[in-house]
C-alpha cells in the first residue's frame, strides 16, 4: 500500500499510523491524532469519502430496489468493507463453532471485481471489519481474542487496538466504526462468545478506544450489533439486536458520547449498517431479509433486498463508492450481492 498524499489535507488533520505489535493486554489506536491537531468539530468520515459541499436527491432509484447476487456458496459472510487503495472488497467468512470452547472459526475474503475472489487472512477470527482513517490499516471486531485487532494491510501482521475493559475480557466484539481521527467504537454482543466465561457480568455493551484508553459508552443495550457513524461525526447509530430498534448517540468532539435517542422504533433483528454522504442511513434486518433505508430524521425512505434471507451487513464501494455491497444468504449459502445507487457512502 502506498500513503495517500491527499489525506491530511482532506481531513485537516496531522495523521500517524502506529503498526507496532503490542503485548496481552495492551491497546494502542491504529491511528492517532498528532498533538498539533486541533478539533473544532467532530471529525466525521474517513478522508475522501463524502465530496465537500456537494448536494445530493434521493439515495435510492426506486422505493424497492434488488440487489443481484454476485456470488455464494460461503460459509456465512459478515462486515464488507472497501478498500480505495486496491480497488477491492474485504469480508468475513465465519465457519461453525469448534474447540471445547465452541468458537467459530473466521476468515477474511477478497473480492476484486468483477468476478475475482480469493483468501484474504486466514485465521482471522473477524467478524465486523472497518478501515484505519489512513486506510493502511484494517481495523477488526476479532472474536477469537474477544478484542479488537487491527491487520495492517502491506504484510497481514496484526495488533490489538482494545484487549479489555478494566481487565475484563470482552464477550465478543462484533462490529467496528472509526472516526477520521482514529477514534474507535465497537459493539460486544456474546454471540460469538461460545463457552468462555462472562466477565462482563451479563451485560452486552457499546465501548469506544481513543488515545489506547479503552471507556463504556452504553450497558444498558441487549445484544447491540451493527455500528455506524454519521459523516459529520456528530452521531453514533447503533442496532440492539434484540430490542429491534436503532439508537442514535450524540457525539462530542472530543469522541465521547451525549444523549442517546432512539433513531428507529422498530426493526425486525438489527444487524449491520451503513450511511451515505447525505447521511441516510442503511441498515440490514435478519428478521425479513432486507436492507431498510432512512433519512437522517429516521424516515424510511425505502428497502434494498437481496436474497431470501440471513442478510447481515452492508458497504459503499466501487470506483466512486457509489455501489451498495450486500452481505445476505443462509448458513451455508452466503453470498455477496451489489448495487447500483444515487449517491457515495462509507466504505463499511
Amino acid at each position: 500500500m502506498t500513503w495517500r498524499p491527499t489525506i491530511a489535507t482532506l481531513a485537516g488533520l496531522c495523521l500517524a499510523v502506529s503498526a507496532t505489535t503490542f503485548p496481552a493486554g495492551a491497546a494502542a489506536d491504529p491511528v492517532q491524532v498528532s498533538a498539533h491537531a486541533a478539533l473544532a468539530a467532530p471529525p466525521g468520515a474517513p478522508p475522501g469519502v463524502c465530496p465537500a459541499e456537494a448536494s445530493y436527491g434521493p439515495p435510492l432509484p426506486a422505493s424497492t430496489v434488488w440487489a443481484p447476487r454476485i456470488q455464494g456458496g460461503f460459509s456465512f459472510l459478515e462486515g464488507p468493507v472497501w478498500v480505495a487503495d486496491g480497488g477491492y472488497l474485504l469480508m468475513s467468512d465465519m465457519a461453525a463453532g469448534t474447540g471445547p470452547y465452541n468458537v467459530q472459526p473466521s476468515t477474511i475474503r477478497r473480492f476484486t471485481p468483477p468476478a475475482t475472489f480469493d483468501t484474504f487472512i486466514a485465521d482471522a477470527g473477524s467478524n465486523g471489519l472497518a478501515l484505519s482513517a489512513d486506510a493502511q490499516q484494517l481495523v477488526a471486531a476479532t472474536h477469537d481474542q474477544r478484542s479488537v485487532s487491527a491487520y495492517r494491510l502491506s504484510d497481514r501482521a496484526r495488533s490489538t487496538v482494545a484487549a479489555n475493559y478494566q481487565g475484563r475480557a470482552f464477550n465478543s466484539p462484533n462490529d467496528v466504526a472509526v472516526r477520521s481521527d482514529g477514534v474507535v467504537y465497537f459493539t460486544d454482543p456474546n454471540f460469538q462468545r461460545g463457552n468462555r466465561s462472562d466477565q462482563m457480568n451479563g451485560r452486552t455493551s457499546v465501548f469506544r478506544v481513543s488515545a489506547g484508553q479503552v471507556s463504556l459508552v452504553d450497558d444498558r443495550l441487549r445484544q447491540p450489533n451493527g455500528i455506524s457513524l454519521s459523516p459529520d461525526g456528530t452521531a453514533l447509530y447503533v442496532g440492539a439486536y434484540s430490542e429491534n430498534k436503532i439508537y442514535k448517540y450524540a457525539v462530542q468532539p472530543d469522541g465521547s458520547i451525549g444523549a442517546r435517542s432512539v433513531f428507529v422504533n422498530y426493526i425486525g433483528g438489527p444487524d449491520g449498517g451503513t450511511i451515505d454522504c447525505a447521511g441516510n442511513v442503511y441498515w440490514t434486518s435478519g428478521r425479513d431479509s432486507l436492507v431498510h433505508v432512512y433519512s437522517p430524521a429516521g424516515t424510511e425512505l425505502g428497502t434494498i433486498r437481496s436474497g431470501n434471507s440471513g442478510t447481515t451487513n452492508v458497504a459503499f464501494g466501487g470506483p466512486d463508492r457509489q455501489t451498495l455491497f450486500v452481505t445476505s444468504g443462509p448458513w451455508g449459502d452466503s453470498g455477496l450481492y451489489s448495487v447500483r445507487l444515487n449517491i457515495p457512502g462509507y466504505p463499511y
